[in-house]
């Protein structure tokens, strides 16, 4: 028991230690974070940022199609017996334009699934919600406090569980199982 004690006194000790010599690598990491660029979380964002590498994967896709069919017709034509000149491959090319183009889609499909979600959200609770967790007094009656909005959308999931659940049992009714 004695023994248990010391140790977490050890430790405690230990680091308060720490503790006084982090005051500068708490500060140095600050800055550092500080100086990071804020990187964009919503998805537009995110879409407005793939342009550019869109246009320049277009780009090289393009440039590099050109390349591949001039020397095939050169090739073709007898005027290049061989292939000298070490061209990017074209499909790789093709592949980084269809990768970018994929993400794009799957943050546009995002974008209009958030907006959904959101016109769905104003239709049927058309009440604010109070941006704070802490109830207070001083909101308006079209106003939810966020304790009272969780209380909602769980009885929006259990309502929906429920309808979920009878229509199962609706549809094995209809069609019973041997």
């Amino acid at each position: 028991m004695m023994n248990i004690l010391l140790q977490q006194q050890q430790q405690q000790q230990h680091q308060q230690q720490q503790q006084q010599q982090n005051p500068q690598q708490q500060v140095v990491q600050q800055q550092a974070q500080q100086q990071q660029p804020q990187q964009p979380f919503d998805n537009i964002s995110k879409i407005k940022s793939l342009v550019g590498p869109l246009r320049e994967s277009l780009s090289n896709t393009i440039k590099t199609a050109a390349q591949t069919l001039n020397q095939n017709s050169q090739v073709d034509g007898g005027s290049q017996k061989g292939i000298d000149i070490q061209i990017p491959r074209f499909d790789k090319n093709l592949e980084e334009f269809y990768s970018i183009c994929d993400q794009i889609e799957l943050h546009l499909k995002t974008s209009l699934k958030c907006l959904s979600q959101q016109e769905s959200s104003n239709r049927y609770l058309p009440l604010a919600v109070a941006p704070t967790r802490s109830e207070s007094l001083s909101l308006n009656d079209n106003t939810l406090t966020y304790p009272q909005f969780l209380a909602t959308a769980n009885a929006q999931v259990s309502y929906t569980k429920e309808i979920h659940d009878t229509l199962v049992a609706a549809a094995q009714n209809i069609s019973p199982s041997d």
